[in-house]
């Protein structure tokens, strides 16, 4: 069966452009195109896709619709995936897209629509759970928190990086633990541990743990 893809975008030809790039491959259905916040959440309970490709802004507000409508979804239609399309390489959208965890989620830059490539992979890569943050983001992060040339994941012993990898993909402490055969208390010392070696300890936990999803994610990236 193909994937079904809704897709939401306030610039016509933007929509229609992404609509030729999806359909491109014959495995992608394109079941909806609309134009704002509301009419996506419409069309998500009308046509149950697969996935959802939305601009970051789009009316009624034009700020941040796309990641709140991800939010909502998460509730409401746990199983689409969602691939957020932005012209702006701001980690603050992404943080905010993965605050619920990765899973199912893409954030890609607008210029990759020029990539059939790249955004058919994305939609397919969150239609199996998976997730995929544009290279350029994971730049300004890394960027951002200093990062050189030597992964900042390069300290973590391999159980950390273990826990760290479960937490990407959007298991909670219980989750992890389950997955990894250990306590809750093993689970929550790890996360300590590592967020205190990745130089996140300062950080609130919400914001840490994506902020640490985001380095596992940006880890063999060269930002050169």
């Amino acid at each position: 069966m193909p994937l079904r893809v809704v897709i939401a975008e306030d610039s016509l030809l933007v929509r229609e452009g992404v609509t030729a790039v999806l359909r491109q491959p014959g495995d992608i259905e394109v079941v909806a195109g609309v134009g704002d916040l509301p009419a996506l959440l419409a069309a998500v309970a009308e046509h149950a896709p697969d996935v959802v490709v939305t601009d970051v802004r789009m009316p009624p507000t034009s700020t941040d619709e796309g990641v709140r409508a991800a939010g909502r979804l998460r509730t409401t239609h746990p199983g689409v995936g969602v691939v957020v399309l932005s012209q702006y390489a701001e980690t603050g959208y992404a943080t905010a897209l993965l605050a619920g965890g990765s899973a199912s989620r893409a954030y890609l830059l607008k210029e990759r629509v020029s990539n059939p490539g790249q955004l058919v992979a994305a939609v397919r890569e969150v239609a199996r759970g998976g997730s995929v943050i544009d290279p350029a983001v994971v730049e300004v992060l890394v960027s951002a928190n200093g990062r050189t040339r030597v992964s900042p994941l390069a300290d973590l012993t391999s159980r950390e990086r273990d826990v760290l990898a479960e937490i990407a993909q959007g298991k909670s402490n219980a989750g992890v633990a389950a997955a990894l055969f250990l306590s809750e208390r093993a689970v929550e010392k790890h996360i300590n541990t590592l967020f205190t070696k990745l130089g996140l300890a300062a950080e609130p936990d919400t914001n840490r743990r994506v902020k640490a999803v985001l380095m596992h994610l940006a880890d063999g990236v060269d930002p050169g």
